[in-house]
């Protein structure tokens, strides 16, 4: 800091040094004494040095708070150092209209990201009455068609539950309600949904009662269950799926599916990232497994995946007994 002080008093301080030598050569070439130029430039010395130790300490308090306020958002920097001169006046002046243009463009942002929230909510909840609708129909007819449907209705519900979960995750108000929940039940309420898929394309479900209490939010923790089922039986062609618990705390969903390349395996929970089996299918859109580790993070679970190309992925959600939901 001292260094850069010294830096922007330099002109000063060389102008300081010249009118001392101006006044050093002029007595010395009319032969005056040189003692009456010597002992007024101590004392000029002596009160520059005065001058200097003050305003240095006034620059070191100015530049302390300023990164105070570097460590600000921009709607919180306001109370700025008092200006030394007309330059810093210009400065404080066009950095306060940024921060009002930057206030403003937020909150035009903030009223356009509410809107279309509050669409999209509204367009989910209006399709899900023709969707309930189409499943009742389709309950009283039990066919090949009437399941293969009855799965292609539980894709669309879930994909809008998708869209809701992407919109409400950034949002600043939330309706997660934490509470302590069998988790034997919320298993049950999510394979449930999946039962006419299992059936219609002969896939085996292996599961076997928990016994577990965890403090979680139900909906939320079903929205995760159904997205890591519904990516299983995905990519699962034949034999089945496995839910159960490792351990006391790590609950497990394993597929026998095509299983994840090793170099996608840690990228999976990215945001769009569909890696080579999603590429392969076409119709991936990566938001899943990001959507559901977002998810658990807020739920203050922790998820993960092993995989094996052609023999399969097991998704595991560790219920840490430390780990604090974010509420």
């Amino acid at each position: 800091m001292l260094r850069k002080y010294l830096k922007k008093r330099r002109f000063a301080l060389l102008g300081f040094l010249l009118f001392y030598i101006i006044f050093y050569t002029s007595f010395y070439l009319y032969h005056l004494p040189l003692s009456a130029v010597v002992y007024p430039g101590v004392i000029c010395l002596v009160f520059g040095m005065a001058f200097f130790a003050v305003d240095y300490s006034r620059t070191l308090k100015r530049h302390k708070r300023l990164e105070e306020m570097k460590k600000l958002s921009a709607a919180l920097m306001t109370d700025f150092p008092e200006a030394d001169d007309s330059e810093d006046e210009d400065y404080q002046e066009i950095i306060r209209l940024l921060c009002q243009e930057q206030r403003h463009a937020e909150q035009e942002y903030d009223r356009r990201y509410s809107d279309m929230t509050d669409y999209y909510t509204v367009w989910a909840h209006q399709i899900k009455t023709p969707i309930a609708s189409m499943r009742l129909k389709l309950q009283n007819e039990d066919s090949a068609t009437a399941r293969k449907l009855s799965a292609d209705l539980n894709r669309i519900e879930q994909y809008v539950e998708m869209v809701l979960a992407f919109l409400r995750l950034d949002s600043y108000t939330t309706d997660y309600v934490f509470r302590d929940y069998e988790l034997d039940a919320i298993i049950r309420q999510s394979v449930k949904k999946f039962s006419g898929e299992f059936i219609g394309r002969r896939l085996s479900l292996s599961y076997e009662p928990v016994s577990a209490t965890v403090k979680t939010d139900e909906k939320w923790l079903c929205f995760v269950l159904e997205q890591i089922l519904s990516n299983a039986l995905k990519y699962t062609q034949s034999g089945g799926i496995t839910v159960g618990m490792e351990g006391e705390r790590s609950l497990f969903v394993r597929d026998t599916g095509i299983g994840i390349a090793p170099e996608d395996l840690p990228r999976i929970f990215e945001k769009g990232f569909t890696g080579f089996n999603g590429r392969e299918d076409k119709k991936a859109s990566g938001l899943g497994l990001y959507l559901c580790k977002r998810v658990c993070e807020n739920l203050g679970i922790g998820i993960r995946a092993e995989s094996k190309p052609d023999v399969g992925t097991v998704i595991y959600l560790d219920f840490a007994e430390k780990t604090e939901p974010h509420e």
